[in-house]
């Protein structure tokens, strides 16, 4: 399974259900007395789901520092999402956000899942592949897709799953008739620009950022060369972003398509 950094995790969540929680309702959270979050990282989830509900919620994940930020906001336990620590029927519902695209066998997770919910199961998916940028740097959305694309292709794990994947992980775990609702997840970057913002600015402008990705990118069909290039690139548009952020002028938006799947466990409904 790949490996996130508190600071990962808290950065690219940072704000999400904050606009709208309407598509968390096929989790039917004020029906349950307990909820497992599963792969929960820093908690940003497990938070929003022990608001949403008057039961209990408990994290697991498989990563003892994330754990010990997440405990912060639910109690924790320490587990393998494939193999988790706890009896058949445990929980009303099981969840996860952002955790089957990082598994090998999303399925096998999903019947794990299954085995310890009494009522629900349901995965919180992005399509990693359909991700949209939009910035008043012209380059800087081209530059944004090839990047990516490089990185999707070197990952290992269907990072894409989205809604179709996601949808067969569960018919594969013998979850029949899974509902599916999309979030979007924006993130925006606008006047007055966060201390977080100026410093994303330098790392595209010094090519670092790019540079964390490139095992990645090179485990795929990228070559050095084309890396090169695009690293090239990559620093001119971000001396231009550093520029306009100058001046107040820097506008980006990203949207993360995000994919709510749920089912009943057992013919539970």
């Amino acid at each position: 399974m790949r490996e996130f950094s508190a600071d990962y995790l808290s950065d690219t969540r940072e704000g999400m259900w904050d606009d709208s929680r309407a598509a968390l309702a096929p989790l039917e959270l004020d029906r349950w007395d307990s909820v497992l979050d599963v792969g929960c990282g820093t908690g940003e989830l497990s938070a929003v789901l022990a608001e949403e509900t008057d039961g209990e919620v408990v994290g697991v994940d498989a990563d003892p520092s994330l754990l010990a930020v997440a405990r912060e906001r639910v109690p924790t336990v320490a587990g393998d999402a494939t193999r988790l620590p706890f009896a058949d029927d445990s929980f009303d519902l099981v969840v996860c956000q952002a955790l089957l695209i990082n598994l090998p066998d999303p399925a096998a997770a999903v019947r794990e899942f299954a085995r310890v919910a009494r009522h629900r199961v349901a995965a919180i998916e992005p399509d990693n592949g359909a991700v949209s940028v939009e910035s008043s740097v012209d380059a800087e959305a081209a530059l944004a897709d090839r990047a990516r694309r490089a990185y999707l292709g070197g990952v290992g794990t269907d990072v894409t799953l989205g809604a179709a994947g996601t949808r067969e992980a569960f018919e594969r775990a013998g979850i029949d008739d899974p509902t599916t609702r999309r979030y979007d997840h924006v993130r925006v970057v606008e006047p007055p620009y966060s201390e977080r913002d100026v410093d994303a600015a330098k790392r595209k402008a010094t090519g670092d950022g790019l540079a964390d990705d490139l095992p990645t990118m090179l485990a795929g069909d990228l070559t050095e060369a084309e890396y090169d290039d695009l690293r090239s690139e990559w620093r001119e548009m971000g001396r231009e972003v550093v520029g306009q952020m100058a001046d107040g002028e820097y506008r980006r938006r990203e949207t993360v398509p995000f994919f709510v799947t749920a089912g009943a466990v057992d013919g539970d409904d």
